[in-house]
């Protein structure tokens, strides 16, 4: 599996991934249809140009997705049970379609679960930025993590 085990993190350890991503109109308007989220600021190019944006910007929750997408194949891939949560989620600066996000992850702290030898719990910090340098995204995830077997 490409994604680490529980014990192959430690605290305070950080990935820069390598992949990086073009938001697209049609990713911003796909998801936003997908998730029945008519918001005219993700879908009328009128509306929004009105806005104090001045056009479309990129739903937020995609975003989010992109993030932690990102950071799948040099962390969890194959590895994660499940995500327990996402807390102090935040979007400090708007997403436009054209933009490029890259994102970095932090192990900010570990526990064994009380209830399971086989997984223990790890809480990530992710970061998204633009092209510019710019913080888009952050948030943190709380993921039930393999253990290594035996």
């Amino acid at each position: 599996m490409a994604g680490l085990t529980y014990e192959e993190f430690s605290i305070g350890q950080v990935f820069e991934h390598p992949w990086t991503r073009t938001v697209t109109e049609m990713d911003n308007v796909l998801f936003s249809a997908l998730t029945m989220n008519v918001q005219p600021l993700h879908l009328d190019a009128a509306f929004a140009a009105k806005s104090e944006f001045g056009q479309r910007i990129v739903n937020s929750i995609f975003t989010l997705g992109l993030m932690i997408g990102i950071s799948v194949n040099d962390t969890t891939l194959g590895t994660t049970v499940a995500n327990l949560g996402m807390t102090d989620t935040r979007f400090p600066k708007p997403v436009f379609h054209g933009d490029t996000l890259r994102a970095e992850t932090k192990v900010l702290t570990m526990r064994a679960s009380k209830s399971r030898a086989d997984v223990g719990i790890i809480e990530f910090e992710h970061t998204a930025y633009n092209q510019r340098g710019e913080l888009v995204a952050i948030c943190k995830r709380q993921a039930l993590m393999r253990r290594k077997e035996g």
